[in-house]
């Protein structure tokens, strides 16, 4: 009871906005650390004395890591207080970029980048999970989207301010993000009440929460999404350079513009999300699923490419706020574990997806790994759609 009222005096405070947003800054570092490599494999590979392969693992290695630490972080942590764990993933982001930024070697490069995937399994996996503590229910979509918006934005510049940095101050200039990971680490500090844990049985597997019906149908859909959008969206660069004849000038462009679309998405829909949920977990892929087709249809015509790209970012970008609001209403009861569960499905289907449609790309064409993922999609909205009729029948 005592706990009980504590989160329900934070919930909406100034406070809390103001730990929400912490959170969404730590994200930001969060992500353009773990994309900043994808610009800068070329410098780091013939400075450290690898392959471009080999420092292409440094991409990989944090996402293994990632996944790792999702699926375990809330039984490791169940009786620490939650703003404890939170600051600690966030001196973990400091730790790693100091050490990738003066690693003297391969071994220490990977050693860095794998505390960074330590860093990201761990605050996605609590992330909701202390939004819906923070925030009132009607105003959880909007922490979310708070967070998917930091999120957004350091995915759209991490690759193009990483090779600008590197090309100024060299490649270890481009990973000095401690400054910004300090900030966000003393504005939790400040900002973030204390978080002690909720009396409740041992999280245990996060995999048994599979057998409620209503979770397997969303990760289900989930882990579609995510396979159809980076089966697409990984070969975006080739596709837009061999097929729509875009200069590279225009094809950044384009991906920029993407970003910002998915920024007003992500604020845009999260206003629905209250009242209109399964509708649009449903609709989105959907309307992916009809982009790919009509991008295959329209492939070489460069402006009817980028108003389709752009309506991509928009509605992609979005989804997982829509996900995180599902997961904060069906997994309240146990929102740390399904938090995590679901990282660890999102980051199995990007990998799957990306190494599927990399196959097809060079197999069959481009056309093929847009025609897989708008099968994807189409997938993930039947799966959001049983997901809703499981729903309404245990009503």
């Amino acid at each position: 009871m005592a706990q009980t009222t504590l989160d329900e005096t934070l919930a909406g405070s100034v406070a809390a906005w103001g730990a929400v947003a912490s959170m969404a800054l730590c994200v930001a570092v969060l992500i353009a650390s773990e994309f900043m490599p994808v610009s800068l494999l070329t410098p780091i590979a013939s400075d450290l004395g690898m392959s471009e392969g080999q420092a292409g693992q440094a991409i990989s290695i944090s996402g293994l890591f990632a996944v790792m630490t999702s699926l375990s972080i809330a039984g490791l942590t169940r009786n620490i207080d939650r703003k404890i764990v939170l600051s600690s993933f966030s001196l973990l982001l400091i730790v790693s970029g100091l050490i990738v930024t003066f690693a003297p070697n391969y071994a220490a490069l990977m050693t860095g980048r794998a505390l960074l995937g330590i860093a990201i399994g761990g605050f996605w996996s609590m992330s909701t999970a202390i939004v819906m503590r923070l925030l009132p229910d009607s105003a959880v979509p909007n922490g979310l989207a708070m967070l998917n918006a930091g999120n957004a934005i350091a995915a759209t510049i991490s690759a193009p301010l990483g090779s600008f940095l590197g090309d100024y101050v060299g490649w270890r200039g481009a990973f000095a993000l401690v400054p910004l990971a300090l900030l966000a680490l003393i504005w939790q500090s400040l900002s973030m009440p204390s978080l002690p844990t909720r009396r409740r049985k041992a999280a245990g597997n996060v995999f048994r929460l599979l057998g409620r019906r209503q979770v397997a149908l969303g990760m289900t859909a989930i882990l579609l999404l995510f396979m159809g959008q980076f089966a697409l969206f990984t070969y975006l660069r080739p596709f837009l350079e061999s097929v729509a004849g875009y200069s590279v000038s225009a094809l950044s462009l384009v991906l920029l513009s993407m970003g910002l679309a998915g920024v007003a998405g992500t604020w845009s829909i999260s206003r629905l999300l209250t009242t209109r949920l399964y509708s649009i977990v449903i609709f989105i892929p959907l309307v992916m699923a009809a982009i790919a087709i009509l991008l295959i249809a329209l492939g070489s015509m460069k402006l009817p490419v980028a108003g389709l790209l752009i309506a991509w970012g928009f509605f992609g970008t979005a989804a997982p706020v829509g996900w995180g609001t599902w997961l904060s209403r069906v997994l309240r009861d146990d929102a740390e574990a399904g938090g995590g569960l679901q990282v660890a499905v999102i980051q199995f289907a990007i990998t799957i997806g990306a190494a599927a449609g990399g196959l097809l790309f060079d197999w069959a064409g481009w056309w093929s790994s847009f025609a897989v993922a708008a099968a994807l999609l189409l997938g993930s909205a039947m799966a959001a759609l049983a997901a809703w009729f499981d729903r309404e029948r245990a009503k």
